[in-house]
């Protein structure tokens, strides 16, 4: 536990006896946030650190083999070119416009899941270092952020040939994805700090949002495109946090500038994950350190 430490010393004349060391637990949530903005601002400071670690897991992750992390690459093209073909049929859809919808979707998808579910453990998983040396928490959530931002980066090329294949030109709307993967970016920390303090409390934490991200995963349009759903339908999509957070993303890259209520219910969710994630981690920060 934090506090303030008070060591008061004896007079000359009394040196004989000993010192008396009080602790005063004093850290109201005014200091607590203090403490937890330091914390936020050294470890932007260690940005370097930061994406060193977070190449050092891609590189050690695929130590010893020949093509490294492009082995993800090419099992993810292969997977999705035969779901492509599969699910084109089953749909009824014409493969020239679903398979470029494919591809990004289920790449974006990956990279959201992996952030969400590593997220649980980014704590858990650096105990020893947590235990043994004083840094930012902030620097273990920016590391799982960096590793899955360069598995994606690894992926990006499937996205890029399937487009050239399709001739898929999103022009100038595909702008409108910066914003939108700079607001996934705020939001893969905030998460890191609500699951990964919450699940080093409560270890059973992260079953459970496996289960939540597999139900994502089928009601959310990623393997079925939205316009398959009757007009009513499509218009209660955005209530879906899965739906609008990908949407901002997507449908940029794929010509279609996000409507101002995807925008809207995208902001609006992130902002609850902020100040929820925020309000944990200013409570529970001193804490991880018994937790984890």
């Amino acid at each position: 536990m934090e506090g303030s430490i008070l060591l008061v010393r004896q007079p000359e004349a009394l040196r004989t006896e000993e010192a008396v060391l009080e602790l005063r637990p004093n850290l109201g949530f005014a200091m607590r946030q203090a403490l937890a903005f330091r914390d936020v601002r050294e470890g932007l400071r260690l940005w370097r650190l930061v994406w060193s670690l977070g190449f050092l897991d891609i590189v050690l992750r695929y130590r010893g083999s020949v093509l490294g992390p492009f082995w993800l690459t090419i099992s993810t093209a292969i997977m999705i070119a035969a779901l492509g073909f599969l699910y084109s049929t089953l749909f009824h859809t014409d493969i020239h416009s679903y398979l470029p919808f494919l591809a990004l979707s289920m790449i974006l998808w990956a990279f959201l899941s992996t952030i969400v579910s590593e997220a649980c453990t980014c704590f858990m998983q650096a105990e020893g270092t947590i235990r043994s040396m004083r840094l930012p928490f902030f620097l273990y959530a920016g590391r799982m952020l960096v590793r899955n931002v360069l598995v994606l980066a690894h992926n990006f090329p499937v996205i890029v040939a399937v487009f050239l294949i399709f001739s898929v030109r999103p022009g100038l709307a595909a702008l409108y994805a910066v914003p939108g993967f700079a607001l996934w970016l705020v939001d893969g920390i905030a998460i890191a700090f609500l699951l990964g303090a919450f699940c080093a409390r409560f270890r059973d934490i992260p079953p459970i949002v496996a289960s939540v991200m597999q139900i994502g995963f089928f009601v959310s349009p990623i393997i079925w495109v939205p316009s398959t759903l009757s007009v009513r339908w499509q218009h209660l999509l955005p209530i879906n946090p899965f739906y609008t957070l990908l949407e901002v993303v997507r449908g940029p890259l794929l010509g279609q500038a996000p409507s101002g209520f995807v925008w809207l219910s995208a902001v609006g969710y992130s902002l609850l994950v902020a100040g929820l994630s925020w309000l944990l981690f200013v409570r529970a920060r001193h804490r991880l350190a018994f937790w984890v």
